[in-house]
């Protein structure tokens, strides 16, 4: 699943190209992927809206016309959205298709057809989507040690499974996890009620900075997204631990291993992160 930095890559890559643009006509072959309202009223509501521009929350994308309404994304295992000329053949799995009137059209695609989208009115209330219910941007001026040690600082779970409750910390999943985990030397089958104040201030510190780092080593221009398909994510050689069971500590050089936490695969170094 796209976690926080993938989905801001896609944010930035997306925005540009279709800021200020009209949705001339909308076209839905799989009408379950619209949860809310149902899709001959998604179509209808949108067509002739202008894009005003595009925020990400958590992994969530929310995509602002200039009428107030708002239509809300998420992207879930397999979701991918890409901009491209009209007459360029679709992906297998394309289920919506948004035309524009600069000639290109906004395409949502999605082999296991779990991501879903949501439109709101100017002011509407969303009980639907669950974005209400996120917690706190890793990026905003409060998200400190306190916050952390507040939120999860009693609980008798594994430091890994906390920090991918959406409710308390948006946007961070199974492979950043792991990478901040490591970045701060905290194994993360630690229960978080055991760590100390210091650890809590050094999450809060690590957190941002990964997250940044990984957006950063992302960065794609339009064309490369589009010629890879919106898959392309670069940042993966930059991964220290995810994906690396067995391979040496990039640094202590022991062995990686990994465990399961809370049903996820979890790997990390022995050594420099002690249980």
């Amino acid at each position: 699943m796209p976690e926080l930095p993938e989905v801001e890559t896609i944010r930035r890559v997306i925005e540009p190209q279709i800021q200020g643009c009209v949705m001339e006509e909308i076209i839905v072959s799989r009408p379950e992927v619209v949860a809310y309202p149902d899709a001959a009223e998604f179509c209808w509501r949108l067509k002739g809206q202008t894009i005003s521009h595009i925020t990400r929350r958590g992994k969530f994308l929310v995509i602002h016309m200039e009428s107030g309404d708002r239509m809300i994304l998420h992207l879930r295992m397999t979701g991918c959205l890409l901009v491209t000329p009209a007459d360029v053949a679709q992906e297998k799995h394309t289920h919506l298709i948004f035309r524009l009137n600069n000639g290109a059209e906004l395409r949502f695609s999605d082999t296991r057809r779990f991501g879903r989208f949501w439109l709101l009115g100017d002011g509407e209330a969303d009980p639907y989507s669950g974005i209400e219910k996120l917690g706190k941007e890793p990026f905003v001026p409060d998200f400190d040690a306190q916050y952390l040690s507040a939120r999860l600082g009693k609980r008798k779970r594994a430091i890994k499974t906390c920090l991918m409750e959406q409710s308390e910390i948006a946007g961070i999943g199974n492979i950043y996890s792991d990478e901040i985990l490591f970045a701060a030397k905290i194994h993360p089958a630690r229960l978080a009620v055991s760590l100390t104040w210091e650890e809590w201030e050094r999450l809060a510190v690590t957190i941002p900075e990964r997250l940044s780092f990984f957006i950063q080593k992302n960065e794609i221009t339009p064309e490369e997204y589009l010629e890879t398909k919106g898959q392309d994510y670069r940042n993966t050689p930059f991964l220290q631990v995810y994906g690396h069971e067995g391979k040496p500590c990039p640094c202590c050089g022991a062995r990686l291993c990994r465990i399961v936490v809370g049903g996820r695969s979890s790997v990390f170094c022995p050594c420099c992160q002690e249980a």
